[in-house]
């Protein structure tokens, strides 16, 4: 990677920490904080879902918006907008108003469309042999969000004693505050890359109906929604397990290391034996994983799955992130891009709804289960795609 895109990739890597370190707040506590708000046990993850929703109907614009005004700006609208989310959440605990707070957590998930774009802004500044390695350091910044994140969550969850969990959710808004300042750091965008977002290129549809496009937003979708749907109900589950709130902390922790630890080799790993090798890896740890949660309710249990959880999801992360970068030309990026989160956030949030909604009625077992189905598909979707690459008469229809 040259010496100028370092600089950017090592600041979007500071603020993918301070991005993360917010969510793993909201991702350890919205849950706890809507089972005690809802009307009903089974909207309890309805705030997250929220998030999710928005997050999925806000990255077509958000895309739009910073191929005009840039992505410094377009980055520092979406941690303005996160910070007021989870300052309107806080208020929300604070009067024990449950639409006021899923309304906090909806805002929050533009905070998430805009923060996506950190590994796809690394990519367009490497060079394309370096592009793994490029999206990965941007991830590898979750490390630092895992030990952050569940601190701040675990320190600030009583810091105000008459509004349980107040304290963690205005902690979260002074962490997107934080990252407003870091992306101040970033130059504006290059005017070679600013230009091609007026250039033209094929319609958005010939781009999607592309079997590198389908198989690379299969498997980015596939991560997410498994991820989602464990990780949104696990909280839930650790303490209808009989564990301290703060052993959910504690599982957050594992999860976000294993999300985000491996970031450091897995460009490396793509770069030796190839992106679709990389997917099916992925796919097997997340399988290791559901099994792991099935075999029993100890806290060693969920520490071990969450944590394996998180290291198939950045597998089969970066794969599809960077498999994605060959779907698309310069002038196609800002719409493939949206395209692609648009599908993997739209499925997400129905499956952060449907956890909550699954954990509450049919118990943790049946959340596990019911995450494998998205694997098979992504799985059986790389495979059909490694056959193909591997025989260009294929290839070539």
């Amino acid at each position: 990677m040259s010496g100028g895109a370092r600089r950017p990739v090592l600041i979007l890597s500071v603020a993918q920490a301070l991005y993360l370190s917010t969510l793993s707040v909201i991702f350890t506590f919205s849950g706890l904080v809507g089972a005690a708000l809802a009307p009903i046990p089974s909207l309890a993850t309805l705030p997250l879902a929220l998030s999710t929703v928005v997050t999925a109907v806000t990255t077509i614009p958000v895309s739009m918006l910073m191929a005009r005004i840039g992505r410094r700006a377009g980055f520092q609208l979406g941690a303005f907008v996160g910070a007021a989310g989870a300052s309107l959440a806080a208020w929300g605990i604070a009067r024990g108003d449950f639409a006021l707070f899923c309304f906090g957590n909806a805002l929050i998930g533009v905070f998430q469309a805009s923060a996506m774009y950190y590994r796809f802004a690394a990519a367009d500044l490497a060079a394309p042999a370096f592009r793994p390695k490029a999206v990965s350091w941007v991830l590898a910044g979750g490390v630092a969000a895992a030990v952050i994140g569940p601190e701040v969550a675990a320190r600030t969850r009583a810091l105000v004693p008459a509004a349980e969990y107040m304290g963690a959710f205005l902690a979260a808004a002074l962490l997107a505050l934080f990252s407003i300042a870091v992306l101040a750091a970033l130059r504006a965008t290059p005017p070679a890359i600013a230009a091609e977002a007026d250039a033209r290129g094929r319609p958005l549809l010939a781009i999607m109906r592309q079997p590198v496009f389908v198989v690379a937003a299969l498997n980015a979708a596939a991560a997410y929604i498994v991820m989602s749907f464990v990780m949104t109900a696990s909280p839930l589950a650790v303490v209808a397990a009989g564990h301290e709130v703060d052993a959910a902390a504690s599982v957050t922790r594992w999860h976000l290391v294993g999300m985000f630890a491996p970031s450091f080799f897995t460009g490396g790993l793509i770069a030796r034996f190839g992106v679709l090798r990389i997917l099916v890896a992925g796919a097997l740890l997340l399988s290791v994983s559901l099994a792991i949660a099935l075999s029993g309710s100890a806290l060693l249990a969920f520490q071990a799955s969450l944590l394996l959880l998180g290291v198939g999801w950045n597998f089969l992360f970066i794969g599809g992130t960077t498999l994605l970068t060959e779907a698309y030309e310069p002038a196609e990026r800002a719409r493939t891009q949206a395209a692609n989160e648009f599908l993997v956030f739209g499925t997400t949030a129905l499956a952060t709804l449907a956890a909550g909604t699954i954990q509450t009625g049919q118990g943790w077992a049946t959340v596990n289960i019911a995450a494998f189905p998205a694997l098979l598909v992504a799985g059986l979707a790389t495979a059909w795609f490694a056959v193909r690459r591997s025989r260009p008469e294929i290839a070539a229809r």
